[in-house]
């Protein structure tokens, strides 16, 4: 009788990995969600090993799924790479958007953008590397995409200018793209200091700087 009850019984699930053994391929997700793996696993690749230097089959690799599945939702390398690029310059733009419109006060929004440029960089160095440092930078189609968020942006912060000082249009374009220029570059500068100095300290200067000299244009009547 024990042994026909042992017999009757159900089998006993077998216990759980705790986790994917190395090179096992990740479950199917929805395609949003795989297309978002794939991104990640490719900014790791490129900003490791730059554009050229970097390959499908190790993009693939360190995101746990065959090649084929890669080249389903991504059919090229080039492909691939503008997809993040996209991404991350419509991350910045409106996290700069945001920062531009947070407040009325003017002196408040030059503080609000270097704080918010400095701090994307903080949050995500890869990120700011992989849009301005690539080895694939004047490739006509990346360079279109960055000119497209540097005018963007240069262009909102003429706007205000232009409301406020009521310069002609071109005077108030330059002004702008004077400001961002000042925001890259300098945050890109920090970025080399390895933390030598505070992020507060910093985009502090560079708001200081700004706001000193575009404080000097009387304001509109």
């Amino acid at each position: 009788m024990v042994h026909e009850a042992r017999a009757n019984r159900p089998p006993a699930a077998e216990p759980q990995s705790p986790s994917r053994p190395a090179g096992q391929r990740s479950a199917r997700l929805p395609r949003d969600e795989r297309r978002a793996q794939l991104l990640m696993a490719a900014q790791e690749v490129f900003v490791a090993n730059g554009y050229h230097g970097a390959a499908m089959d190790e993009i693939a690799e360190t995101a746990h799924v065959s090649k084929p599945v890669l080249y389903q939702h991504f059919p090229s390398k080039r492909e691939l790479y503008l997809a993040l690029l996209e991404s991350h310059l419509a991350s910045l733009t409106d996290l700069m958007l945001g920062a531009l419109n947070s407040t009325t006060d003017n002196d408040e929004r030059v503080q609000a953008v270097m704080r918010a440029y400095f701090q994307f960089i903080a949050n995500d160095d890869q990120a700011h590397r992989l849009v301005f440092e690539s080895d694939l930078i004047n490739d006509p189609d990346v360079s279109a995409r960055l000119e497209t968020f540097n005018r963007t942006f240069a262009d909102a912060i003429a706007r205000v200018i232009a409301e406020d000082t009521k310069l002609p249009h071109l005077e108030a374009q330059l002004l702008g793209r004077g400001l961002a220029g000042m925001a890259q570059v300098s945050a890109r500068y920090w970025l080399e200091t390895d933390g030598n100095l505070d992020l507060d300290v910093a985009s502090d200067l560079i708001y200081r700087l700004a706001w000193r000299g575009i404080s000097r244009f009387p304001k509109g009547s």
